[in-house]
Parts: structure tokens; sequence; C-alpha cells
């Protein structure tokens, strides 16, 4: 039922390209947070400083073990309690401010993506998911939030234990120290081999999560038609697939970075036995003391400890390298509707003339197919035009061209003379008040529902919209009447109570420019009447188009265009119309004499 990404072909594509550089493209969100990144650097330069000290304490104690001089031995353990509550306070002080850091930063990249995708045309989702587009929101921002708020920093703070216990190997014995280095190449080998496997791997893992997500997300948002076809067996089969699969890869991962870090702790912790083995035979010959090659051991554990840390971190940053690309992809992607570069300003008062000057339009999704072909249309300011013909003939195309969801694919549509692409698209939507075919409930209350249309409005103008809109009626009969919530996409309400409260969102919007697609289809005859009314009154003074495919509903309109596969085949009132014996005449007798003249 849903489309599946499987992110396959995106990984054969995008390996060259999979890097931790990746992780670059975070820089401008952490950026304006210098100031806790630099304190929480000093914490962390602190703690490991500290941790590389630690040995030495031990070297003086072991080399003083058997001196007469008690106090000495005192200082020595005193020492080693100091340097361990500055290890704690300092490890503390380094969790608090990266975790916060962390969450800070990753708040920021939620807004800025779900900013950039909310202003997306439509246009962009035919070829996405949307299920897909909130797994990168929430999933993919976890992976970084792990890795900024910990991985990173635990990265870090084992690159300088790494690199300052090193130093301190050489300091020791330059000899136990060679013999020590000599493992190094063999324990990158495995992590550059087996690295490059788990790249394609978590990518590919990432792709399966958000394919799963999305189809989910397509399911349960229709959910009463896949429960009234019994479509529930092969939904729920194709989600496991997905989803399965994703555990399938996801266990690839998890092996190979096993394999990994097996391999890895195996190399490091053998070299510093061997080395051991040998330092013993040292203290024998007098090369080094005792307590030489304890430090010497502390310190290779520390090395090989961190060694090892840094082999697991490796698997985490590439995770989040993957995520941040897919984050990247979405802050990048082109629209396809743009913004002018310098938008003209919109005419004031706004009369509300609409002209389509040649357009033809072809759905990204459907190149091959014409769906406007060669539209000449002018719409005068104050003028009812009602679009009527089959279905997809192109009737809310029109309507979509008008709001720019989409931008012809030659000629222009104009509002008050002015090419809609050089206009801002907030600019002249706000003198457009639009009741879509499929009527938008949202999960909140019923004052708020209406309330969307005008943020602005008193809730005794929402009365008055709802009461035009013959819903004030059914709202106050809910539970808490305005303020009852509605479920999710409007569930608690029948179709035609949820195409009532389109219309008083609309109606409280009170723009020059009114769109109806077919806003009374789902009212009963009762209803239906008085919102005609409600709307003939609201149109009597603005711009109103009405698509309807009830002609009873467009009779009174001043005038009729009449499309059929994408043209405009006829124009005029009803009755003339119906003289002429064309399209229209043959769909009002289908109508109005329930197809009896037909037969």
């Amino acid at each position: 039922m849903a489309r599946v990404s499987t992110g396959s072909r995106a990984n054969e594509e995008r390996e060259t390209s999979k890097r931790i550089g990746a992780l670059a493209a975070l820089w401008p969100f952490v950026r304006p947070y210098r100031v806790m990144m630099t304190f929480a650097i000093v914490a962390l330069v602190a703690t490991a400083t500290v941790s590389l000290v630690l040995p030495l304490a031990v070297r003086k104690v072991v080399d003083n073990f058997n001196v007469d001089e008690s106090n000495l031995l005192d200082q020595y353990f005193a020492m080693a309690i100091v340097v361990v509550a500055l290890l704690a306070f300092g490890t503390g002080m380094r969790y608090a401010l990266v975790t916060r850091l962390g969450e800070r930063v990753v708040t920021d990249i939620r807004k800025a993506v779900f900013g950039r995708v909310i202003n997306m045309s439509p246009a962009f989702y035919d070829n996405i998911l949307t299920g897909e587009v909130l797994s990168r929101i929430t999933t993919d921002t976890t992976l970084i939030l792990s890795v900024i708020g910990a991985s990173v920093s635990i990265a870090l703070r084992n690159m300088l234990i790494f690199a300052g216990g090193l130093t301190m190997l050489l300091l020791t014995s330059v000899k136990l120290t060679g013999l020590l280095l000599l493992i190094v190449p063999i324990v990158a080998l495995p992590i550059l081999t087996l690295g490059r496997r788990l790249r394609v791997l978590s990518r590919e893992n990432q792709d399966f999560i958000a394919a799963s997500s999305g189809n989910a997300s397509e399911v349960l948002s229709a959910l009463q038609t896949v429960q009234a076809f019994t479509h529930e067996t092969a939904s729920r089969q194709a989600f496991d697939q997905v989803t399965e699969k994703s555990f399938e890869v996801a266990a690839q991962r998890i092996n190979t970075r096993v394999l990994m870090t097996m391999i890895v702790i195996y190399m490091i912790f053998s070299g510093v036995v061997g080395v051991l083995w040998i330092g013993v035979y040292d203290i024998r010959s007098n090369a080094i003391s005792a307590g030489e090659l304890a430090q010497f051991v502390i310190y290779a554990i520390l090395v090989a400890g961190s060694a090892s840390a840094l082999s697991e971190i490796w698997g985490e940053l590439q995770r989040a390298a993957g995520a941040t690309e897919r984050l990247v992809e979405l802050l990048q992607a082109q629209d396809t509707v743009t913004e002018p570069e310098n938008p003209v300003a919109l005419p004031h008062p706004l009369r509300g003339e609409i002209v389509f000057d040649d357009v033809q339009f072809r759905y990204p999704a459907r190149p091959d197919r014409l769906s406007l072909s060669q539209i000449n249309l002018t719409i005068n300011p104050g003028e009812t035009v009602a679009l009527v013909g089959p279905s997809g003939a192109g009737k809310t195309t029109i309507i979509q061209m008008i709001l720019r969801f989409y931008d012809p694919t030659s000629g222009q549509v104009r509002l008050d003379g002015v090419n809609l692409r050089n206009l801002r698209r907030d600019a002249f939507r706000n003198m457009v008040a639009l009741v879509p075919q499929d009527p938008v409930v949202f999960a909140t209350s019923a004052l708020e529902n209406i309330r969307f249309g005008n943020p602005e409005a008193s809730d005794e103008n929402v009365y008055a919209a709802a009461k035009a809109a013959a819903a004030h009626e059914f709202i106050t009969q809910l539970p808490k009447g305005y303020e009852s919530y509605l479920g999710e996409r409007g569930v608690m309400l029948s179709g035609g109570q949820k195409q009532r409260i389109a219309i008083a969102r609309a109606i409280l919007r009170d723009a020059p420019v009114l769109l109806l697609d077919e806003a009374t289809s789902a009212l009963d005859a009762e209803s239906e009447q008085a919102v005609k009314l409600a709307v003939e009154a609201l149109s009597s003074d603005r711009t109103t188009i009405i698509i309807a495919h009830r002609l009873a509903t467009v009779k009174k309109a001043d005038r009729i265009v009449v499309m059929e596969k994408g043209q405009i085949v006829d124009t005029g009132t009803h009755d003339e119309l119906v003289a002429k014996g064309g399209l229209y005449a043959h769909l009002a007798r289908l109508q109005f004499t329930d197809g009896a003249a037909e037969v």
C-alpha cells in the first residue's frame, strides 16, 4: 500500500561521499553556543589531564612502599584522593555541559528542518512520504543527540588520553613503548576494513527505519479505509516486511561492529600483556623500577582503553554522519516553487482579478500527461465563477495554480495584473480563503479549528462564522461546545460537519478571493441550503471560484466555465450553456432529470 524506499540505491550512490566529515554540517548549529562548548572542552581537558596524573601517584606509592616514613605514604594516598575528587567533579561538569549542548543543538536542528519542510510546495511531497520526513526529524536527530551529547565528548577525551598516555609511555620506557606501538598497524587494519562496511550498513539501516515509519504513517492516516476493505493483514505484512528488513540490516551492522570491537580489544590487550611480560624481566635486570612498570602498565591500559573506546565510538560517529546527511538533504532540498528574489508589492486594496494567460501544466509526478492545456481565463473582481466538468478535467488544478502550490509549465497566472511568481507566497495567500475538497480538521477544539482561518479573531467572530456556515448548532451540542476536542483529523465529526468547520474557517478569514472546492458535497439538503445562502452572501463582494459536480449549487454563478481533459470547452451562464446543448447540457440533463432525458 505504501511506497517503500529501501535505500539500497541511495547507499550505492552516496557511499563514496559518506564520511565522518559530514558531521561538519552540524557546525552552524553548534556555533551559537561556542561559550558553552568552550567550557565543556576545558572540563574535558581537565579530566583527561587528571586521569594522566593518577599513574604518577601510583608510581610514587609503589616505589616508596617499603619506606619507613608513613607520612610520605599518607601524602601520596591523600594526593590520589584529591586527584580522584577533581576527576569526579570535572567529569560531572563535562557531562552536564555536553548533554545540555546536545539537547540545545538538536532542538535547533529539529526546528530548522521542520521550518524548511513546512514551506515546501506539494510537489516536494510527490516523491517522499511524510512519515519518512518525520522519521528524519525524530530518529535521525536522536542519533545526532547521542553523538553531540556523549560520543564526541567521549571521543575527544579518549583522544587526549591516548595522546597524553602515549607521551607518558615514551617518557617512562622508550623500549617498551616501541614494542607496544608495533601492534598499532595490526589494530588499524580491522578498523579500516570493517569501518567501510559499517558505514554502508548504518545508512541502509536508517533508510529502512524511515521507510517503516512512512509506511505506518500512511496506513494509520487512512485507518478507516484500511479496515473497511479488510486490508489489515496485507498492511501489517507490508509493515512487518520493511521492519524485519530493517532488523536484518541492524543485525548485520551490530555483528560487524561486534567483530571489529572484539578484534581491536584482543589485539590491544594482548599487546599490553606481552609488553608487561617483557617488563617483568626488565625489573629483574634493574632496567626499570617496579613503580615505573606499574606506571607504564596503567598508562598502557589507559591508551589501550582509549583506543578501544575510539573504535566503538567510530561506529556511532558513522551512524550520526549518515543521519546528518539525511537531515542536510532536507535542509538543502530545492523547492520547485521558489520565492522571488525581489518580490513585487501586492496592490492595495486588492481588487481580486485573476487571469490565466495561456497556461499549460504537467504535474512533476506525471510529466507525460498534460493536466492543463492552453488555459486562457479572466475572472473579474467580485465575480463568481463556477468550474464544472467530469473528474480529472483540471478543476482542482486551477485552484492549485491560484494558490501557487505549483507553477505553470508555461504561461502566467496573474493576480491584479501581477504574476504570482513575482509575489511573496504568504503575501497573496493571505488574500485567499480556501475550502478544500477534503476538509482538514486539526486535533484541537472546535473554536481553535475555526480560528485557524484568522488567529486574531475574537470568540464572537468565530461564533458568527460558525452560524453563517450552519455549524453553530452541532458545535453547541458537543460535550464542551466550542471547547470540545475534535480528535485527530476530526474523527469525532461526520463528513458534513467537518465540511462546515472548513467553511466557517474560510468565512472567518474574510479574504478578497474565495475558493470553494466541492464545499457542499458532504452536506445534507437542509445544511446545503443554509450554506448556499451563506456562500451567496459571502461571495457578493469578493472574487469567488466554485468547483462543484452538483450543478444545482452553481446555477446562480455569474459565469460557468466548463472543463474537459484539461481544457476550457465552454463558458456562459446556466441558461446559456443548457441552450447550447454541449457537455454542460448533457451533465444538466443527467442531474436534473436523473438521466431520464438521456434514456
